[in-house]
């Protein structure tokens, strides 16, 4: 019987554990470092910024890389310290590719 509510009792914490897991960021206004200090991260990581915002709770940095690929920067507001690193596909680079694809069919 123990056995059966230790096992029951784990399985129901357990998805409540992998409901936290997400890239959200629960840090009060106060705690936050300032958006300058996120200017200087992208500057120091060699990326060009095109715009920052706040989505869910965090810092998002739109921009590109050192090599001018387009990335998406999730950045932790009170510590700084890069949560997800996304790159973006260009739209323009797809568009390219399937005229390209479109025309050597045509050939």
């Amino acid at each position: 019987m123990k056995k059966t509510l230790t096992i029951l009792g784990f399985l129901a914490v357990f998805p409540a554990g992998v409901a936290l897991a997400d890239d959200d960021c629960f840090v009060p206004m106060a705690d936050w470092q300032p958006r300058d200090a996120v200017q200087r991260l992208a500057e120091d990581s060699g990326w060009t910024v095109r715009r920052i915002k706040i989505d869910d709770g965090c810092y998002e940095i739109d921009g590109r890389d050192a090599e001018g690929r387009r990335i998406e920067v999730t950045v932790h507001p009170g510590t700084l310290e890069v949560i997800e690193l996304e790159y973006e596909d260009d739209e323009d680079e797809d568009d390219r590719s399937r005229r390209d694809r479109e025309q050597r069919s045509d050939d």
